[in-house]
């Protein structure tokens, strides 16, 4: 299995700190696409763990009326 980067529980955090982790995450995909099409990144997992980050504060956001 994959190592996750674990850090404290989403659902824990305030709709403030979730809107600047999903703001935080959208940057840094925009970067890592954007730089894997000029040259090849060393983890291109990172790309499929950041999309997966933003779907799980969307989905956290969304079922928490945050």
């Amino acid at each position: 299995m994959a190592k996750e980067k674990k850090d404290i529980s989403l659902a824990e955090l305030t709709a403030d700190e979730l809107n600047s982790r999903l703001e935080e995450s959208k940057e840094k995909l925009f970067h890592l696409k954007f730089g894997h099409k000029t040259t090849p990144l060393k983890n291109p997992l990172e790309i499929r763990y950041l999309r997966r980050q933003i779907a799980r504060i969307l989905t956290i956001m969304r079922g928490s009326g945050k």
